[in-house]
């Protein structure tokens, strides 16, 4: 979309390639341009922390706020557990209400990174819409919302209809859960005058059922706006890596994987990814996406860097990029590498190596850990590993052993 627009908001959206499509991109301008306005996005509580997957719509926020407006960040503890059906091939997995208001409270902090919460015009908020879906009464809600829903019209929307053509189970739980976010946005609308949902593209049919929704039953005039469904280069989903989601919970991912995750970005997507996730100005994004053959290289430690401190703060990011130049440019071991906690009391007086990749998360299986040996894909304290029967001592794993996988995958295993 390359309309003119006069908000700050759009104008960032625009030029950094956070917009996909708007419900009434005239429209939502003018109300940018006449106050503070209150947008939402959804995100169901399913694990402790976001992963890089949902950056995108939080680095929204983050431009909304900036610009003067206020963000309000809607945990799904009803919808949770119900469980979102968009362009799945299986049904959510049901977690119980503690599990669920455990994960909010973990999401919040995730939060707390990027956008300032509070009481003021533009401080964003956090809001559960069990509030309002754990009261609902089910006849009621059929006769006043549901009568309001066209089932040919869902049938249609995208996300269902993938899943009907590969002939996909779609439970009748699942069916009801565009219902519920439509109802959502009509709250969020009623109780703090919520005008904008923005959302990934997938999310282009729930936005639009809201939207009709609050205009059928409040007669307001709201408004949707989506973000690209965002893949690298080379077609893979965006916050997979080859072992895992790339959580942005410490806890669940280390600073220093964290950041060697955006150090391994693809030539191909540093200029792109330097204008969604950094608040680098656009021009210089530009500059340095340009980057040929090793200067490149410099681009995506800035990528990194920028990166990792809006995650995880100034003072980590510094620490992981020291780290990284000690372990790849001077060999050195790196404190603040991912670590392995081997009991010795459990271990006895040997381990094998095998086990030992397999344990410290650097090889999924037995099978996988043998081929990466076979293959001379694995060292030991920089010494490639030969033999895939070689069996690690006690007094081997006095000192701290560095397994490394490959050029930039690095585990520091001690014994306690």
């Amino acid at each position: 979309m390359t309309t003119h627009v006069k908000s700050d908001f759009l104008h960032e959206m625009q030029n950094r390639g956070f917009l996909a499509d708007c419900t009434d991109l005239q429209g939502l301008d003018d109300a940018l341009i006449s106050g503070a306005v209150p947008a939402y996005i959804g995100f169901d509580a399913t694990a402790q922390s976001l992963h890089v997957g949902s950056l995108i719509q939080i680095m929204m926020f983050r431009w909304l706020q900036k610009t003067g407006h206020k963000p309000l960040v809607l945990m799904g503890g009803g919808t949770t557990k119900v469980g979102d059906p968009s362009f799945r091939a299986d049904e959510r997995p049901l977690l119980s209400e503690a599990q669920i208001n455990e994960n909010i409270d973990a999401i919040k902090t995730v939060f707390s990174n990027y956008i300032t919460f509070g009481e003021g015009v533009s401080d964003a908020m956090m809001v559960n819409n069990a509030e309002w879906l754990d009261r609902l009464n089910y006849l009621d809600f059929l006769r006043d919302i549901g009568r309001h829903f066209s089932v040919n019209r869902m049938l249609s929307f995208e996300s269902v209809k993938s899943r009907l053509d590969r002939e996909q189970s779609l439970s009748f739980l699942e069916f009801n859960y565009m219902i519920l976010q439509a109802y959502d946005f009509m709250e969020l609308n009623n109780r703090y005058g919520c005008l904008l949902q923005m959302g990934g593209s997938d999310q282009w049919g729930n936005i639009v059922n809201g939207i009709d929704l609050t205009r059928r039953i409040l007669d307001h005039e709201v408004f949707g706006l989506t973000s690209p469904l965002l893949t690298t280069s080379d077609g893979k989903k965006m916050g997979k890596s080859q072992d895992g989601a790339v959580w942005l919970n410490a806890e669940m991912r280390s600073p220093y994987e964290f950041w060697q995750f955006w150090r391994n970005t693809t030539d191909a997507d540093v200029g792109r990814f330097l204008k969604l996730y950094t608040e680098l100005p656009v021009d210089e994004c530009d500059r340095l996406g340009a980057l040929k053959g090793s200067e490149v290289n410099e681009a995506k430690i800035t990528l990194a860097n920028l990166v990792t401190t809006l995650a995880h703060g100034a003072e980590s990011a510094r620490t992981v990029a020291a780290t990284a130049r000690e372990v790849f440019e001077n060999g050195g071991i790196g404190d603040d590498l991912p670590t392995t906690i081997i009991n010795a009391a459990e271990m006895g007086e040997a381990i094998s190596i095998v086990h030992l990749i397999v344990q410290s998360g650097l090889a999924k299986s037995g099978k996988e850990a043998k081929r990466l040996i076979a293959d001379a894909g694995a060292r030991m304290n920089d010494e490639v590993l030969t033999d895939a029967t070689l069996m690690v001592s006690t007094d081997d794993l006095r000192n701290t052993v560095k397994l490394s996988v490959g050029k930039k995958r690095h585990v520091l295993v001690r014994l306690v």
